[in-house]
């Protein structure tokens, strides 16, 4: 009789466990992927600039928005690192925002910021910027950061907050290598759209 009892308190254990250990991934499974359940927000704002960056070369500091203030040990900090996709360079710009991708273009404000180069067996950069923006139709900064893997047609990057007309802005920036010019010029579209407006 007492192995009778043994027994069916083994199968209960056994099925109370095995219910149990249901329930809880059912539970995990439905948290790990509620965002799925629920849609984005629709974007409050969107806007669309560029920002024209001119890396000081040695000869160009008339025209030049951007130079180089780090680099391996070794380098020279007026042309980028040849080698490893110039791994390890780190570049501050104040480059100009223009409505259009017109170099010459009214600028609307000013890309203000870093940019390094995190990898060596590819392009890809790590970005760091604020949007100073001073127009007529936008007063206020919009601040980014994130991965940019270069050779990538369109890449996210985090709005992560902003002042005036943009305070406490959160969203996705869409940006694209719009042109260049070999290591001394290029221009970026920004594609911003934001999903939290003050």
């Amino acid at each position: 009789m007492a192995i009778k009892n043994h027994n069916t308190v083994v199968h209960l254990a056994f099925l109370w466990l095995l219910v149990s250990s249901a329930m809880l991934l059912e539970s995990q499974s439905s948290d790990a992927y509620s965002y799925m359940k629920h849609p984005l927000p629709k974007p409050c704002r969107n806007l669309v600039l560029y920002f024209h960056d001119v890396i000081y070369d040695g000869s160009n500091a008339n025209n030049a928005t951007s130079t180089l203030v780090g680099a391996p040990h070794g380098a020279n900090l007026t042309l980028l690192t040849g080698k490893d996709n110039h791994f390890g360079d780190l570049a501050v710009f104040d480059d100009p925002i223009t409505l259009d991708n017109n170099f010459h273009s009214p600028p609307v404000g000013r890309a203000q910021g870093f940019y390094f180069y995190d990898m060596k067996t590819t392009f890809s950069a790590w970005l760091g910027f604020t949007f100073v923006l001073n127009s007529t139709d936008h007063r206020g900064t919009i601040t980014f950061g994130g991965a940019d893997p270069i050779l990538t047609k369109h890449r996210d990057i985090s709005v992560v907050g902003g002042t005036g007309d943009f305070l406490m802005a959160r969203g996705i920036a869409t940006i694209s290598t719009d042109a260049y010019e070999g290591d001394v010029y290029f221009r970026l579209c920004v594609n911003i759209t934001l999903y939290e407006c003050y």
